[in-house]
Order: C-alpha cells, then sequence, then structure tokens
C-alpha cells in the first residue's frame, strides 16, 4: 500500500487526501493552520462541499487517513497549497515553497513529489527542482517530479476529481508514469501525459479562455446597458450559433482560479498577453461599475441602506477568495448604510449580518451579487413587507422580473438599460486598460 502525504489542507488537498484515503491509500494530511487541524481530528470538515463530510465519516471509520502540522515520511507527496497573487498581481509561491522545504527531510530515494497548486509556467523547472535538489536525492533518478493541476468545481468537486480528465506534466518519462499510476487509483477520466512546463500552462490556458470571455460578456453587458437591449436575451440567441459560447455577464470574476490564473501568463509575457491582461482589467473593474449602477438607482434616496445578498463568489459555495462581492460592498459603504447577508459564509465581516429579514430591514434596495439557491426563491411580497423603498438591483440574473414588477418593485438587470442615465456615463473605457 502506497502512503501519501497531502500538503495543504484547504479546496482541493483536503478532498484529494480523502478520496485517495477512499480508495485504499493511506494519507495524512498537513496544514499549517492548527484550528484546522484540530477540526479534521475531531472529524469535522472546514470546508463547504457537498458529500465531504459524510466520505470523511468513512474513510475516519478506516484509520486511513490521518492529520498533522508537519509531514511524515511518505512514498509520495501532494503539494497542493495556495498560490495567491499580490498586489502588484504577480504570482505568491510563499506557500509552495514553505511546502516544498518542509518535506525535504522525509524524502527517500524512489519518492515522488506531485504539485497540484496553480502555478506560473516554469514553476517546477525553476523554483521546485532547486529546493527539492536540497535534499541530496539525484532528480529523475532518485526522486521524481511532475506537475499535475486540479480541474474541479467547486459544488461538484468530489465527482469531477474522479470523472475528470488529468493532465500528468512529469519532469521525464518515469515520472509521469508514477503520477500516472497515482492516480489511476481513482480517476475514471483520461490520463494526458505532457512536460510539466506545459501542465502549467494548460491549467492557466483553462482558466484564462473563459475569463476572457466572461470579459467579452461583461463588456457587453455595459454596451447594453448604454446602447439600450436586454444582454442577457441577446447572447441567449447568439448562443443558438453552433459555433458561439458566450458566457454570462456579472459583477465581476471571483475565486482562486479565473480571477487569479491569467495574472500568471501576463506575468511571463506582459507585452505579449495583450487580450489577456486587458480582460483581467474589464473583469476587476466590473465591481466599481456595479457599484456606480446601484448607487444611480439612490440617488435622489436620502442617507440610503442598501442590502447586499452575496459574498461568496459563486451560488452555493461558502468560499469568498477574490470574491468580486467584496469589492462591491467595499465602494458602497462609504455611501450608505450597508447590510450584508449570505447563508453560505460563515467568516466573519464587518457587515455581515445574522438573518435576511436583519439584512433588508428598512433597505431601500436589494441588490443581487451571488446566485445562491436561497435569493433565487425569495418572494418579493414577502420581501416588500420589510423594505422602505421596493428597489432590486439583479446582477446575476436570477429573478422572475415580471413577478417583482408586478409587486410593485422597479427592477434593475445588470446588462438592461433601465438606468439610462449610465449610458454617457460610463466607469471606465478601453483607453484606460
Amino acid at each position: 500500500m502506497k502512503t501519501i502525504c497531502v500538503m495543504g489542507l484547504g479546496y482541493i488537498g483536503l478532498p484529494t487526501a480523502i478520496t485517495f484515503a477512499k480508495h485504499g491509500m493511506k494519507v495524512h494530511g498537513v496544514d499549517v493552520n492548527p484550528l484546522v487541524i484540530s477540526k479534521l481530528t475531531k472529524g469535522e470538515i472546514h470546508i463547504e462541499e457537498p458529500g465531504l463530510q459524510e466520505m470523511l465519516d468513512s474513510v475516519v471509520l478506516t484509520k486511513s487517513l490521518t492529520f498533522g502540522t508537519a509531514p511524515i515520511t511518505s512514498d509520495v507527496y501532494i503539494i497542493s497549497v495556495p498560490t495567491p497573487i499580490t498586489s502588484d498581481k504577480t504570482a505568491d509561491l510563499s506557500y509552495v515553497k514553505s511546502a516544498t522545504i518542509a518535506i525535504l527531510p522525509y524524502l527517500k530515494p524512489g519518492a515522488l513529489v506531485v504539485l497540484e497548486s496553480t502555478v506560473p509556467p516554469r514553476t517546477v523547472e525553476d523554483t521546485l527542482i532547486p529546493i527539492l535538489s536540497q535534499s541530496g536525492l539525484e532528480i529523475g533518478e532518485d526522486l521524481y517530479v511532475s506537475h499535475s493541476p486540479e480541474r474541479v468545481l467547486p459544488g461538484k468537486l468530489l465527482e469531477e476529481l474522479i470523472s475528470n480528465d488529468r493532465v500528468i506534466g512529469g519532469i521525464n518519462d518515469k515520472s509521469t508514469e508514477m503520477t500516472i499510476e497515482l492516480y489511476s487509483q481513482f480517476v475514471k477520466g483520461r490520463m494526458h501525459p505532457t512536460d510539466a512546463t506545459t501542465a502549467e500552462m494548460v491549467k492557466l490556458m483553462e482558466n484564462t479562455y473563459r475569463d476572457v470571455n466572461i470579459a467579452l460578456a461583461n463588456e457587453l453587458a455595459m454596451i447594453a446597458q448604454s446602447i439600450g437591449f436586454n444582454v442577457w436575451e441577446a447572447i441567449n440567441l447568439a448562443n443558438y450559433h453552433p459555433r458561439v459560447n458566450i458566457h454570462k455577464p456579472g459583477p465581476g470574476v471571483g475565486g482562486h482560479c479565473i480571477a487569479v490564473d491569467p495574472w500568471f501568463i501576463y506575468e511571463q509575457a506582459p507585452s505579449l498577453a495583450k487580450i489577456v491582461g486587458t480582460s483581467r482589467e474589464i473583469n476587476d473593474q466590473m465591481p466599481l461599475y456595479v457599484a456606480k449602477l446601484a448607487k444611480e438607482l439612490l440617488k435622489e434616496t436620502s442617507t440610503p441602506k442598501i442590502a447586499v445578498l452575496g459574498l461568496a463568489f459563486k451560488g452555493n459555495v461558502d468560499d469568498m477568495r477574490e470574491s468580486p462581492a467584496l469589492t462591491v460592498v467595499k465602494e458602497l459603504k462609504d455611501f450608505s448604510t450597508v447590510a450584508v447577508f449570505d447563508p453560505h459564509i460563515k467568516q466573519e465581516h464587518t457587515l455581515k449580518v445574522e438573518t435576511f429579514e436583519q439584512c433588508i430591514e428598512n433597505a431601500d434596495i436589494l441588490l443581487i451579487l451571488t446566485d445562491h439557491d436561497e435569493f433565487k426563491a425569495l418572494s418579493p411580497e414577502t420581501v416588500s413587507r420589510f423594505m422602505r423603498t421596493k428597489i432590486i438591483f439583479d446582477t446575476r440574473n436570477i429573478i422572475d422580473i415580471k413577478r417583482w414588477e408586478e409587486s410593485g418593485f422597479k427592477v434593475q438587470l445588470l446588462g438592461n438599460s433601465n438606468v439610462r442615465e449610465i449610458k454617457n456615463n460610463i466607469l471606465f473605457t478601453s483607453s484606460s486598460l
């Protein structure tokens, strides 16, 4: 039986560790946060993902999964730590470096190190291998190294870990073969062998494709707001073309992948990555545009209160990383009283209230920033009993507009030009990007 040490027990590392344990591996999960380790040792997960608690319960019973703040000697080391973006839009590889340094004393001949973290191209070659070389083991002969990025969707993570194809980028053929054998324990999708740098780029390209597409949708939404059409209807009709697939607009792009990964490409070739950079600028500025529209809707209201629904970056998850909602709220808090409600977020936020009723009490506008199922099911008849002014601004296109209008609400849909005053006062133009 192979022993596996998983470094980092966040949104990817923990499900990966549990899945390997579920499929017969002896797994030790490592996280530098003692509170995370304490909770997991008690059999409690610290992230929200359907089915994850039940799977943890099953492997705890078999004693195939242990947790700690330090690594142990293992056959395989999987590094699955964050790679956040810095203020100057470059990759922060400090967690990757720290995790790699931490495993050095435990490495033995024949071990395999797999980097799962999403990283800029050449991170394996230029960062990981120099550190691993300090072990004294011959890289590629005594110690094998590869990159195999995760490609999963929060909310369907456990399903996609198994069903999705996997890109395997080893530093040599033996590293690739060992990594394919490792993931074959549970992956039902195809394994695609390549080199480490190509594997690094594949993950970045996948998320950059989506970011560029969303930027197009967001730009079209601003154009719709300006010249007068419903961008959601237009996109839906355009997508009937067999070779067109325009994504959905929204208040911005969040999460640790799409909002971050394109910058890793831009960092490597800023003079060449023009579309990549412009798309990032568009999506990063959408929260400011949404905040401006919200202020415009309340320009005749004295001492307004804004009820914000959603802090998570997408529906039905508890993940606030890079969430555009955080920027929207920051832009609005000096303009008005702001109350925020998100039933999925357990983390503290200075403006977050405990109940939906507290959020909307005496509010002048209901601003939907996240497409949680709970918000899709809202009743305008119920909401209207609490609000002072009946305005709703939907940035996710999740409400029944006709029903809310029939209940007396003024409805603003992002990308539908109800707020005509904005059309000659767009927040930014292409010349500013």
